[in-house]
């Protein structure tokens, strides 16, 4: 039944940008704050008299944002707008946003094409104890990047993709931290399915130009990524059956149940003139060609490596696919790599194995306390001394576990763990296998060569894996002469 339709996806994407201060006042911006309505003041309260007044950084970050996406900036002109409903959490019974000239256009990310992003504030949180409804406006005025698709999304799993790819990118560019289990990030997903034409296949429609699109529901309250693909999973089936039920799909917006994993009506869906935009007088118009940093070429002297940048370079350096996605979202490995790799850069794919498997093994095992022992200059000395045969797998592997557990610095620790290359030591080393293991030795004699390294894992058992290897074969070979 599914394959006869298709459904069709657009994302509205909100981001609270990470400024000192809130988007139109001097109160501050901080997402942590635990006391109730500790961050307001006359203007996000909207005492009669105030006026607002712009934040710069704000509107610079979006731009940046709108620069690495490959989008227009709005050069000419741009403005903001009055957004007119009436909701507890938004004091002045309007909001600040941007409708018909957004600060960019255009653009995309991980093959989604954009509709726009502008630039609005946020509203207050509400708050349900029992019979009473409680409101903080801490984050009343907070800036918030709002992001939307194109409709162009027709799966799932592409929109879970573009949400984490966009958080990516908003952290790399130093916009935002959009952690969407504190509500720093906020997706809602418009969704609609609508009959396949009769015979159209993918080869011979590709455009699909002659598909109409269904009535399209808003779905809200996504709060991870896993919600957002299991919500566009499940109304697209809940909008299949009531269309082969011979019902008909009603336009409204949803929310999501985490708990029940369910879509529920909330309210009927409003239409841009239900909100009565009108451009705010308080505010002044921006032609952001008259601001030198605003140009495109200075935004883009700013712009870090992008995520999909460090992906390619990766691969060209012959990265393990494993750890690329690793290094490019977290952080705490992708840091380590990149630091120990300026120090050893003829070392990267073995730097990326031992972070990847040996240390991101221990943080998920122990947690993540111990990474900070774990320096790139402790860590290069170790690789270096890999490279180099002076101390074995095996050993740079314990001494990373006892820096981990116990503290202390990789690069002295790891001098416990060398191999051991004494001639007289691996001598007597050698003459002990050789004795412990007399039908070996008949064998080896009578021509059984591969039996070598039975003997000389032996020898390394006994020396506890200090032993180098090469070294001690040598010893073995040289006792049984």
């Amino acid at each position: 039944m599914e394959g006869e339709y298709k459904v069709t996806v657009g994302l509205e994407i909100h981001a609270e940008l990470k400024t000192a201060t809130k988007m139109f006042c001097a109160c501050r911006n901080n997402a942590d704050e635990k006391e109730a309505n500790a961050n307001i003041c006359p203007v996000c309260m909207a005492h009669p008299g105030t006026l607002p007044v712009i934040n710069k950084e704000a509107v610079h970050k979006v731009l940046l944002a709108g620069i690495a996406l490959g989008s227009k900036l709005a050069e000419d002109y741009t403005e903001f707008d009055r957004k007119n409903y009436f909701y507890p959490d938004i004091p002045k019974g309007y909001q600040i946003s941007q409708y018909k000239y957004p600060l960019v256009s255009g653009g995309s990310l991980a093959g989604v094409e954009l509709t726009r992003i502008h630039l609005e504030e946020d509203t207050a949180r509400s708050q349900h104890v029992g019979d009473k409804s409680l409101v903080d406006y801490n984050r009343a005025g907070v800036p918030l990047m709002e992001l939307v698709t194109e409709p162009v999304i027709h799966d799932a799993a592409t929109a879970g993709r573009f949400a984490k790819e966009l958080q990516l990118l908003l952290r790399y560019i130093g916009a935002g931290e959009a952690n969407m289990e504190k509500g720093e990030m906020r997706v809602e997903a418009n969704i609609s399915v609508a009959r396949e034409p009769q015979g159209s296949t993918l080869a011979q429609d590709s455009s699909r130009s002659n598909l109409k699109l269904g009535t399209k529901v808003e779905v809200k309250n996504l709060n991870s990524f896993r919600s957002v693909e299991r919500a566009i999973q499940y109304e697209t089936k809940r909008q299949i059956e009531l269309i082969e039920s011979g019902g008909a799909v009603t336009q409204e917006t949803r929310g999501w149940d985490e708990a029940k994993q369910v879509t529920f009506s909330q309210r009927k869906k409003e239409s841009s003139h239900d909100y009565r935009y009108f451009p705010d007088p308080d505010l002044p118009k921006l032609v952001l060609s008259e601001i030198p940093e605003f140009s495109p070429e200075n935004l883009k002297k700013e712009l870090p490596e992008l995520p999909w940048e460090k992906r390619e370079r990766y691969i060209k350096e012959g990265i393990s696919e494993e750890y690329i996605e690793m290094f490019v979202s977290d952080e705490r490995f992708g840091g380590l790599f990149e630091e120990t790799a300026k120090l050893e850069p003829a070392a990267k794919k073995l730097i990326a194995n031992y972070i990847g498997t040996d240390i991101a093994g221990l943080v998920a095992k122990s947690g993540e306390e111990g990474l900070r022992h774990i320096t790139p200059a402790g860590l290069g000395v170790l690789i270096k001394g890999v490279n180099e045969g002076s101390i074995s797998s095996r050993g740079a592997k314990d001494a990373i576990a006892e820096v981990f557990a116990k503290g202390g610095d990789l690069a002295e620790v790891f001098k416990k763990y060398l191999q051991q290359s004494d001639a007289g030591a691996l001598a007597a080393i050698a003459q002990k296998v050789i004795d412990a293991n007399p039908s070996v030795v008949a064998e080896y004699k009578a021509g059984k060569e591969s039996v070598m390294q039975f003997l000389v894992g032996q020898g390394m058992k006994e020396s506890k894996g200090s032993a180098n290897p090469a070294a001690l074969r040598e010893a073995i070979q040289k006792n049984l002469a």
